[in-house]
Order: C-alpha cells, then structure tokens, then sequence
C-alpha cells in the first residue's frame, strides 16, 4: 500500500470513528493549566539516528525541527524540561537478573545497552542544558517505576506537553500514565514519530479522543510564551 492510499484509509477511519466518538460523547477538552512541563520520551540516539532497532522514521525533518522550537520556548520562559531515556544494565537474556523483565520477551531491549553512553545519550539537537533533568526509565512509560510523578507535583506543574518516540507504546504509555497521576495531558503533534507508517496519525486521533488534547507546535508555543502572564 503507497503512503497516499495509506492515508485514505486512515482518513476514512477517522471519519467513521469521528461519528461514533461524538454521538457517545468522547473526544472532550482537557485544556491547559498554569504550570506545564515538558515530557520528551526517548529521543535519543537510539532512536532518532539510522542503523538501530529503534531508529524513527520522520526525525529530521518532522519530530527535531518541532522538538527543537517548543524545547526554545520552555527554555525562554523558565518552565521544567524532562528528557526520558531508555537503557540495560545487564543485557543477558538469560540472567534472571536483568533489569530488562520480561520486556526482552517482545522488543529487542538489549539493542539499548546501559554500557555504550551514545545509544541513550539525549540527541545533541536538543542536548539537555543546566538544571533539565534526564531520566533514565526501564519500562515503557516514563511514570512506570520513577520518581517522575513526585518530581512534577514538587515543581507545582499541573500540565505536562508529551512529545517523542514512540506513539505506539512509551509516548501513549507516558500520556495515559501521566493523566492517572492527574496531569492535564497535552501530546504536541508535530513532536511525536514512530516506526511503523500510519502509527503516529491513529495513535494521536485516539489520544485525542481519550487521553490528552492533540495540540500543533504553534499552538503550544503561543501558550508557554503567555502562560507566565496568566499566572502573575
């Protein structure tokens, strides 16, 4: 299937779905609060450079050119920055001690050794500065077994803009995650990339229905350079 028709096909979807999300009354605003943080999932080298099992379609010329205009305005107006990463200490399938758990059994996690500090090194692009934190996750929500919950609630953040890699699992995973913890959750549309075509447009249409507002770079980079005023 060529990507336009692959398009089609998905359009055709939303629109369906569309009709049944609104006659049963999904697809609500959860809007934005008064002090977001940015949550970037694995945008890493792993996953944002060729020639890994990881590695994202769409990165450079989609996912780092929107990353690096929101991550300019979090920085300009003084709000949180939270680069997630992914990494293995013991890579050994058959060590009942691997950090891995069960993960091993679908993915190949060992693609990401704890070892090698360039696979997990945030991409230079937007090469964390003083005073972001980096966090090192080993399940596919950034929430799942870290202090990141209590590292937002502690920094007074009540909205979190998720961005990264991938849609299909710890971008959706971390949104979901995040919403439970009681974060407005905002997934910026430009900023989230995937593998598999098709993957981020569906993830996002059914986020947007169930988890967290959809919102374009635009629009996020207009709330952050007022948010600061509104809260004064």
């Amino acid at each position: 299937m060529s990507y336009e028709s692959l398009e089609a096909a998905l359009q055709q979807a939303f629109d369906e779905s569309t009709r049944i999300y609104r006659e049963r009354g999904f697809a609500r605003r959860i809007g934005f609060g008064r002090k977001p943080a940015l949550i970037s999932v694995d945008l890493a080298n792993a996953w944002t450079r060729p020639g890994n099992p990881f590695t994202c379609e769409g990165m450079d010329d989609r996912v780092m050119p929107a990353m690096v205009k929101l991550l300019g305005a979090f920085r300009a107006n003084g709000l949180p920055v939270v680069h997630i990463t992914t990494a293995y200490q013991i890579t050994n399938r058959q060590d009942p001690n691997t950090d891995m758990g069960m993960w091993h059994h679908k993915i190949p996690v060992e693609a990401v050794d704890l070892k090698d500090t360039n696979l997990w090194a945030i991409d230079s692009r937007i090469e964390p500065i003083e005073g972001e934190y980096v966090l090192l996750k080993k399940r596919a929500s950034a929430f799942s077994g870290t202090p990141l919950a209590g590292y937002l609630r502690s920094a007074g953040v009540d909205t979190i803009l998720v961005t990264g890699v991938t849609a299909t699992a710890c971008v959706r995973t971390t949104i979901c995650d995040g919403l439970a913890e009681g974060f407005r959750t905002i997934a910026v549309k430009e900023a989230i990339g995937d593998r598999v075509p098709g993957a981020v447009a569906w993830n996002l249409y059914d986020i947007d229905a169930k988890f967290a507002d959809v919102e374009t770079v635009e629009t996020c980079v207009n709330y952050l350079n007022s948010v600061n005023a509104k809260s004064a």
